[in-house]
């Protein structure tokens, strides 16, 4: 059976799981990397039901692209955010490929064509709302309430973890090693219960 020691602890280290990972993930999606795998908030609902807003959506460039194939084209700037939408039609034209694209939730295809130069990459797969929490997480107050306490946390729960430690070994020491701190009494107790 688990006890409350046991559901801390699994909810401990799955927190720090948690915000580990959406660090990394923030951390990579601020490193710019041409023709490598880039991440991205999808911020409209055009791809509904297949991809929701605000999803994080990983995206890779290949060397061809189908017809059926989810592509993220545009420009990326802080002012022009790319499109993530389907490829509906694929021809050449003038030795270049073109795509006419169309999200899952709108009923017409895009008015405007896209060339292959414009494509950024494939979306592989995407993870529902967590570009919400990274979107949060760039901002000042979101990344020290999702980034700094977090990590300050765990970072004091270790050293706390240390200091008993410590402390447990020279009271071993002192007493001959029958000496029994108020810390791991408490935490026998605990494992009881």
């Amino acid at each position: 059976m688990f006890n409350l020691n046991t559901i801390w602890k699994v909810a401990y280290y799955a927190f720090t799981v948690a915000v580990l990972g959406i660090a990394a993930i923030l951390v990579f999606s601020l490193i710019p990397m041409k023709g490598n795998v880039q991440v991205k908030i999808v911020s409209s609902g055009s791809m509904e039901p297949a991809i929701h807003t605000g999803s994080l959506v990983m995206i890779l460039p290949q060397s061809v692209y189908e017809v059926g194939d989810v592509i993220t084209f545009g420009e990326d700037t802080r002012t022009k955010v790319p499109t993530t939408h389907r490829i509906v039609e694929a021809r050449v034209e003038s030795g270049a490929m073109v795509f006419q694209t169309k999200g899952d939730a709108n009923e017409d295809p895009d008015v405007r064509e896209v060339s292959e130069g414009e494509v950024i990459g494939k979306v592989m797969f995407s993870i529902p709302y967590l570009g919400y929490i990274i979107d949060f997480a760039k901002q000042p107050i979101g990344f020290f309430l999702l980034i700094v306490i977090p990590a300050a946390a765990i970072i004091l729960d270790e050293v706390w973890k240390i200091v008993k430690e410590i402390r447990k070994e020279r009271g071993k020491k002192e007493g001959g090693g029958k000496k029994i701190d108020e810390d791991e009494r408490t935490d026998s107790v605990n494992d009881e219960r």
